[in-house]
């Protein structure tokens, strides 16, 4: 009688050798394919990372290093006063204070406000509810800047159904304030509000009708199911609705310059950076010297890290219930 092959007692060879050199083949192809990954991974990381590693070296040079063929990331003459300098022009707490103000609080609104109505597509049924979600698709299609000049005009003559008219005899101009940004946000037209209502439908419509009707026949009623039982399954996709709300908010400039006026906001001063440096730099001059263009690059890259940072910090203390809600949305959807 034959004794039978243990395999686990075989060394490699001996396996590949019974096998006709498959587990040979089989292991260098999957060690070229771990290369071929790690090298197509490490090159997007690349492209990613590489303009904000130049800006981090840009910001720590010396002006004397800028225009030294022989440095290329690594300065030779470290400082830390750019940062000063950027902050000083940019008057960067007033307009920290400021833009995580509207930020976190038009994404607040934003994201009550969208968590009803895509919870309200997904499990009600209503009149003309194909043509509503219509008008939603419609809101993320349509770029602002179309109707830019109706938003203008509305909030800069605004009377709530002729009631301010009637009372002061007058309408009020809301421009200059938060307001437009809350009311907009409060109405699902906000800055992506569209997309935010996409996506929480689409995770409400994953979620099995069978946790409702058993918090139905344990006494609840709609709001209380919606509130117990729906809101804290949905925390992955809120907390990616609040995080998308929230940088796009930090960083927009369209709403800001068509509503704010003259309230600073880091996304604005950012964009006036290169100005405001000019004026310092003739103003500390007395007019005999201007700004070089490297320096203006530079200080426009410290600019950048300065306003970048904060979202890089919130989504590191975020990212595990931002990457979740990612991989639960894809799959239900």
């Amino acid at each position: 009688m034959s004794k039978q092959i243990n395999s686990n007692t075989l060394t490699f060879k001996q396996r590949n050798e019974l096998s006709g050199g498959y587990l040979l083949r089989k292991r260098i192809l999957s060690v070229i394919i771990d290369i071929c990954f790690f090298l197509l991974m490490f090159g997007l990381c690349f492209l990613i990372l590489q303009p904000i590693l130049n800006k981090i070296s840009l910001s720590l040079m010396a002006e004397s290093d800028l225009y030294d063929s022989t440095i290329n990331l690594v300065p030779r003459h470290f400082t830390i006063s750019n940062f000063g300098l950027a902050a000083e022009l940019m008057e960067y707490g007033k307009a920290f204070r400021n833009s995580l103000l509207i930020s976190g609080g038009v994404s607040l609104v934003q994201l009550i406000a969208c968590t009803l109505v895509g919870y309200g597509f997904a499990r009600f049924n209503f009149p003309l509810k194909k043509f509503w979600f219509f008008c939603v698709i419609l809101v993320i299609v349509i770029p602002p800047q179309t109707i830019s000049s109706a938003l203008y005009l509305h909030f800069y003559y605004y009377d709530f159904m002729g009631l301010f008219k009637l009372i002061k005899g007058s309408t009020i101009n809301l421009r200059g304030s938060m307001l437009p940004y809350f009311l907009m946000s409060a109405g699902c037209m906000g800055l992506k509000d569209g997309l935010y209502i996409f996506l929480i439908r689409q995770y409400f419509r994953g979620v099995p009708k069978e946790l409702e009707e058993a918090a139905y026949v344990d006494g609840c009623g709609t709001l209380s199911t919606f509130v117990r039982v729906m809101l804290p399954d949905a925390k992955p996709i809120l907390v990616s609705c609040f995080l998308f709300s929230f940088v796009w908010q930090w960083t927009d400039s369209f709403y800001s310059n068509l509503f704010l006026g003259r309230v600073k906001l880091l996304s604005r001063e950012l964009g006036s950076l290169a100005d405001s440096l000019s004026a310092y730099v003739e103003r500390i001059s007395g007019g005999s010297s201007r700004a070089s263009v490297g320096f203006m690059q530079q200080i426009n890259a410290v600019g950048v890290l300065m306003v970048v940072t904060p979202i890089i910090l919130l989504y590191l203390v975020a990212q595990r219930g931002f990457v979740e809600s990612l991989s639960q949305t894809g799959i239900k959807m």
